[in-house]
């Protein structure tokens, strides 16, 4: 267990008792324009498009047929693949898959993939607004940009007639919501966080943990062992949007979704352009199917045809075939 951080603590007996004292740290000075709140915005959206990209397919607009082609069938395998890994429980997805064509499993399997890139951009987007809203608002002594697995940002926040503590070093770590992580996978990663903020070499004072949850109402908790009771750290807290937004932002989490569902639409975003919309290329789906009937998957027609060689593929790690020494290309 970490040693409990002196830090302004809230007393009994309010129902936030032992959390982060707020009311002793320097308060907002001012409101984020809302130019500037835009421009923080279209950085970030920029940002988390390079960082993970919206669709599956990256092709340039000025690539030649076929390029686009190879993108297509390279795409199309690697989607199986996807489908092996994800396939979530391996008994009813092969279950549910018998009967049906493959072209419908891989346009299904294609969106899925697409979701998963859109929530690891959203990820990123508000990452991202969160650490330049905390800078822009000049609320705070630093914001350092800690790039780390386990946390995002740090800020450095100073207290209001503390003088035994005149500063706290907040470490963030930012999820889209509390059950991005599992039940099982929160005692890991608030030691990983934890473990960043301790080991430190350039923290100067006592320490706070937060997860920040981007779109979720409500206010703080700190997450406990479900048979003891007691707090995994008394260092760590998780902060949901009511809270989390005005603390960095000086916005409310409705001002922020706001501000950011303005922006997108006035990129013009259509039912085409968005990626839940793109369509899925022939090509692509064809590659797919090929890769399902080398693997003996689907029948003739192109059918998944026996749900227990599929839980099998499903539950057997991918190998590469090694090729016999000697043998020619041509012979194969």
């Amino acid at each position: 267990m970490a040693i409990v951080q002196k830090y302004p603590r809230i007393d009994e007996p309010d129902k936030f008792a032992g959390f982060l004292d707020e009311k002793r740290l320097i308060p907002h000075k001012k409101t984020i324009e809302d130019g500037v709140l835009k421009k923080i915005i279209e950085r970030s959206v920029e940002y988390a498009n390079k960082k993970s990209s919206r669709a599956i397919l990256e092709i340039p607009d000025d690539a030649a047929d076929e390029q686009v082609r190879a993108v297509y069938l390279k795409e199309g395998k690697s989607l199986l693949a996807y489908f092996r890994r994800y396939c979530g429980d391996p008994a009813s997805t092969a279950y549910e898959c018998e009967g049906r064509h493959y072209a419908e499993i891989a346009k299904e399997q294609f969106h899925n993939r697409t979701l998963q890139k859109e929530r690891m951009n959203s990820g990123w987007r508000y990452q991202r607004i969160a650490y330049q809203c905390a800078e822009t608002s000049h609320r705070f002594k630093s914001v350092s940009d800690i790039g780390a697995v386990e946390a995002d940002f740090n800020i450095t926040a100073e207290t209001v007639d503390c003088p035994e503590i005149p500063i706290i070093n907040i470490y963030v770590s930012i999820k889209n919501r509390i059950n991005t992580l599992g039940g099982q996978d929160w005692p890991k990663a608030i030691y990983a966080l934890e473990d960043v903020a301790r080991t430190d070499k350039n923290r100067s004072g006592p320490y706070l943990c937060v997860f920040g949850i981007a779109m979720e109402r409500g206010q703080r908790t700190i997450k406990k062992n479900s048979k003891t009771k007691q707090p995994h750290s008394f260092n760590t807290e998780v902060w949901l949007s009511d809270f989390f937004w005005p603390f960095l932002a000086n916005h409310s989490y409705e001002a922020i979704m706001l501000a950011v569902s303005d922006f997108l639409a006035e990129q013009g975003l259509t039912t085409e352009n968005r990626t839940a919309g793109i369509p899925v290329p022939n090509e692509l789906i064809e590659s797919f199917g090929k890769e399902c009937r080398k693997n003996g998957l689907v029948d003739a027609d192109g059918k998944f045809n026996d749900r227990r060689k599929l839980v099998t593929f499903f539950c057997t790690k991918s190998v590469k075939i090694k090729k016999p020494k000697g043998k020619k290309k041509s012979d194969e």
